[in-house]
């Protein structure tokens, strides 16, 4: 009876130390999601959680982080937004930019959220082909107390056209630019500093695949 006893404890504290090492394995192990075009998303495990304060969800610097971060900004992720102004979607296009994109059919483009992820890919590859030697020239400097980078740079142009971007950068920012809302080119070239874009290809010509 004793051995039976001595048996039954012996396999629930080897169970027991089973089901802590795997819980441990599992709380410092980093693991992966994809977003609705399949892009991996980086999660952090408890232990990056607890040493470097993130916040969830997780979206870091790279283009994901900043591809919503824009978003944010100008829908709060939302893709079926419509403004007051006529700017649609996640990332509010203008029917023109869209039509530049062969996208004609806005209630398709607001009802289908891996489009808007593509026609916002492809006008940060445009804008960035366009803007090429104003971000070779100007990322670094200084401009009206804000240091100048090549995110900085995409976001301004989402917002304001490259071609106003281009204007502000090159009169050392002399010649500022204001949207209807009062959102300016100084203050996305502030707020979306520090993002590494490097992952946006300059295409002159993008296209977009529905």
């Amino acid at each position: 009876m004793m051995k039976k006893v001595f048996i039954l404890i012996s396999l629930s504290v080897l169970a027991f130390l089973i089901s802590s090492f795997v819980r441990v394995k599992k709380s410092n192990a980093a693991f992966f999601t994809k977003d609705v075009v399949g892009n991996i998303n980086y999660v952090p495990n408890e232990k990056e959680i607890n040493e470097y304060h993130v916040q969830i969800p997780f979206i870091g610097n790279k283009f994901i982080g900043f591809r919503e971060a824009v978003a944010f900004k100008e829908s709060q992720g939302d893709y079926q937004t419509i403004n007051s102004l006529g700017y649609l979607g996640k990332y509010q296009f203008g029917k023109s930019t869209l039509e530049r994109f062969k996208i004609y059919d806005t209630e398709l483009f607001l009802q289908t959220p891996q489009l808007q992820e593509k026609a916002f890919v492809a006008l940060c590859s445009l804008n960035k082909w366009i803007l090429i030697r104003d971000i070779k020239r100007s990322v670094g400097k200084n401009i009206n107390g804000v240091k100048i980078t090549e995110s900085g740079i995409l976001a301004a142009a989402h917002l304001a056209g490259a071609g106003n971007v281009k204007t502000y950068l090159r009169s050392n920012g002399e010649i500022k630019f204001n949207d209807a809302f009062g959102s300016s080119i100084q203050h996305y070239l502030k707020e979306f500093s520090g993002y590494d874009t490097s992952s946006i290809e300059p295409i002159k010509n993008p296209k977009v695949h529905i």
